[in-house]
């Protein structure tokens, strides 16, 4: 059967139904795996809620009879669904069920199944109806069905099955019903099929050979289980298969019974005593036969058993031989006339060891010279240099599997046969790889293992497989350039770029799927790319295995779905952009307070001269004459700050003005028409005010003098400060009268003396 093929499966099994318990008392839900749904082995009564998404559903030994349209109707998504077995209440045994469709009208169900590719259920055939369950399931691949209650098998009963992919298994197991001569062989052909027939080999040869005339066939792979052939007439049946020259056909049962009449011989499941007595079959061509396989071979008191030495008339001849899991030690060396045409040799899952390996093949004299294919997976090998030196004189091997042995060292060379291609070595325990490795492979399997890097040139390599490792990065694509295939699954990737992918030239096939991702801003759009097809890779293990690991807010998300937002990108650009914004903006913000002075304003606010004067006269020059000839005169003993006399020459006159106020107990205004049009006198009377208003001076820290009559409206707007004063202030008004100014001088003294201050 080819790789690429399809199972189709078509039970039919036996069982009774159990006493169910109340349906209240069984669980009705089931946790989902991503888009599968293992649901087996529940307890469950009836088809549980899961998600619409759903593509597997697996329903095995639960306590389902009875399945309603609306269970499966919202499940659009649907492939794969199975129902066979229940858990019995009273035994305590899984058992096989009998579940009951009549609830469905048959376009109904037919409706619910037709996107099926797989649909797997215990059922009693007379309950579906009498139109055809699988007339409309075009897309079924795999079918199981049957039960004890089978009574009859018509021909009408499977059409529509012989839809299915011819190259598929098809098995069968009949307690004894009424059977439709023809039913089978309208699904032919099929490349194998497996039929259970204990009870028509047993009791009902007739049926027993109708099955078989009609899956029979060249082509097919005949499997017989559970026969029970325990007299010369329960053989009869076989004659059908021989008639039909069927070439392969396994069989559980003793092997001396079918040697005589097919060319491959198969014991899939035995139980041996401790001495078997072997006798060889006297109308048995054994020239004819091609293959023999043997696998799970059950030994009773085995500590008692000898050998298979008796067997060993049926190694002359055939191509192909699978001793799996039989307890198989040691195989003493074949002489010329043993396995001399022996080209697939599998000892799988077996006790061999560095020494009976040794035994086993010869101690590498190439006796097995036409030997193409040899497996000694699962076994107790420990040494590659002894595979290498026992296998470097076969010739013409092709395929070697060593896969699952206790392999922990792999020395720098070894010697390998230059026909090798094929080479697994997963679930073995290797740290490193080396040069050991042969370059002539084509396909290595180094799956499972403890691999952190591998850095060896295999040219010939076209598909290597790493899964299950602790890779960091993936392999250099130089030393592989006739790579296809590469599955680093399950290791410990990060990331992969654009360039790690591209560095191998001829990958077409890559899986990297269940690794801890770290969704970055480079990986999450390079990988979307790659999923949608834009590089010339595929991912052949799909996008739903890819999820992120960091950051801590999309851990679990799918990659697939993960949009990472320019903010989260671009961060260390957003940050520049604001940083140089933020800059600009100080700039600007220093220039404009250069400008209005602002530097010198927080100067002279934070650094105060101590207070030496009792008070700054703010005066225009204009009337400089009156401060001369009145002012001073009257009140030089009180330390008045006259800007002529006391400024610093070479200091700004801003400062001057600024540092004779803040060191001045008050501030004298000596109002007039000509102060209200000086700007300096303007400043001063702003910079008083300012003061005051940082609560840095009193209430009556400043005092105004009029000259003149000056009306609130001869004050300009500009003088805004100096209007609020006059309408809110006591002022003190120079009178013309002579007389009156005795008064004038006294209230100025009052005003301007530090006693003033204390109260």
């Amino acid at each position: 059967m080819s790789s690429s093929c399809l199972s189709c499966v078509l039970l039919v099994m036996a069982s009774s139904l159990a006493q169910i318990p109340p349906r209240d008392s069984l669980p009705r839900s089931c946790r989902c795996l991503a888009l599968d749904c293992p649901c087996s082995h529940s307890g469950l009564s009836s088809v549980p809620s899961v998600p619409a998404q759903t593509r597997t559903l697996d329903l095995d030994y639960n306590q389902i009879t009875e399945i309603q349209r609306q269970d499966l109707g919202s499940l659009w998504e649907l492939r794969v669904l199975t129902i066979h077995g229940k858990y019995n209440t009273n035994t305590h045994k899984y058992t096989e069920s009998v579940l009951y469709l009549s609830t469905f009208t048959v376009p109904g169900l037919n409706h619910i199944l037709s996107f099926f590719s797989f649909f797997s259920f215990s059922v009693c055939v007379r309950c579906l109806g009498s139109r055809p369950l699988f007339q409309s399931l075009v897309r079924l691949r795999v079918l199981s069905f049957g039960g004890d209650s089978l009574e009859d098998v018509r021909v009408s009963d499977l059409r529509g099955v012989g839809r299915l992919d011819p190259s598929c298994l098809t098995s069968l197991s009949v307690p004894g019903c009424r059977y439709d001569s023809g039913a089978l062989a309208q699904i032919w052909p099929l490349d194998h099929v497996t039929l259970s027939l204990r009870s028509p080999f047993a009791l009902n040869q007739t049926l027993a050979s109708a099955l078989l005339h009609d899956v029979s066939d060249p082509q097919t792979h005949l499997t017989l289980e559970n026969l029970n052939l325990s007299s010369n007439r329960s053989v009869l049946p076989l004659r059908e298969a021989a008639q039909r020259r069927v070439r392969s056909a396994p069989l559980s049962a003793p092997l001396c019974l079918l040697l005589c009449l097919c060319s491959s011989v198969s014991a899939p499941l035995c139980l041996l005593p401790s001495a078997p007595l072997w006798e060889k079959a006297r109308w048995t061509d054994h020239m004819s036969l091609d293959e023999v396989f043997v696998k799970d071979i059950v030994l009773l008191n085995n500590f008692e058993f000898t050998a298979f030495l008796s067997l060993s008339f049926l190694l002359q001849f055939p191509r192909k031989i699978s001793l799996i899991n039989t307890k198989v030690f040691v195989m003493p060396c074949p002489t010329s006339v043993l396995l001399k045409n022996l080209e697939f040799f599998d000892l799988s899952e077996n006790l061999l060891t560095d020494m009976t390996l040794t035994e086993t093949l010869c101690a590498g004299a190439g006796v097995l010279k036409g030997l193409r294919v040899l497996n000694i997976s699962a076994n107790a090998i420990k040494s590659l240099s002894l595979i290498s030196r026992m296998v470097t004189r076969l010739t013409k091997l092709t395929h070697l599997d060593i896969s699952r042995n206790s392999l922990t060292f792999m020395p720098q060379s070894c010697p390998w046969p230059q026909s090798l291609r094929f080479l697994n070595m997963s679930r073995t325990k290797f740290t490193s790889a080396t040069s050991c490795l042969p370059p002539t492979l084509q396909v290595l399997d180094l799956s499972y293992n403890d691999l952190e890097r591998l850095l060896v040139v295999l040219p010939a390599l076209r598909e290597l497989h790493l899964s299950g490792n602790k890779l960091l990065t993936l392999p250099p694509g130089w030393l592989f350039p006739n790579l296809q295939t590469l599955t680093v699954q399950m290791n410990t990737l990060n990331v992969f770029t654009h360039s790690d992918l591209v560095s191998f030239p001829r990958l077409q096939n890559f899986q990297a799927g269940l690794n801890k991702f770290s969704c970055s801003c480079d990986f999450v759009p390079f990988f979307q790319s790659l999923s949608d097809g834009e590089i010339n890779i595929t991912l052949t293990d799909g996008i739903h295995n890819y999820f992120c690991d960091s950051p801590l807010h999309l851990q679990g998300a799918p990659l697939s779905l993960v949009r990472r937002s320019f903010s989260e990108c671009r961060h260390v650009l957003l940050v520049s952009i604001c940083c140089g914004l933020v800059l600009v903006f100080l700039t600007c913000l220093g220039v404009v307070l250069w400008k209005v002075h602002a530097f010198w304003y927080l100067e002279m606010i934070f650094d105060r001269p101590l207070v030496t004067f009792d008070a700054f006269v703010s005066y225009s020059e204009r009337d400089s004459a009156w401060v001369d000839n009145y002012l001073l005169p009257e009140l030089e003993q009180t330390g008045l700050c006259l800007h002529r006399r006391d400024f610093l020459p070479g200091r700004w006159i801003m400062d001057n003005i600024v540092i004779a106020i803040e060191s001045s107990r008050r501030t004298l205004f000596v109002l007039s028409h000509n102060f209200v049009r000086s700007d300096w006198c303007k400043y001063e009377l702003d910079f008083t005010h300012f003061q005051c208003l940082e609560g840095n001076c009193r209430e009556d820290a400043a005092i105004l003098v009029l000259l003149e009559p000056l009306h609130h409206d001869d004050v300009p707007k500009r003088f805004c400060r100096l209007r609020r004063l006059l309408t809110s202030t006591t002022y003190l008004q120079w009178p013309q009268d002579p007389d009156l100014r005795g008064q004038f001088w006294t209230s100025l003294r009052q005003a301007l003396s530090p006693d003033q201050d204390q109260d």
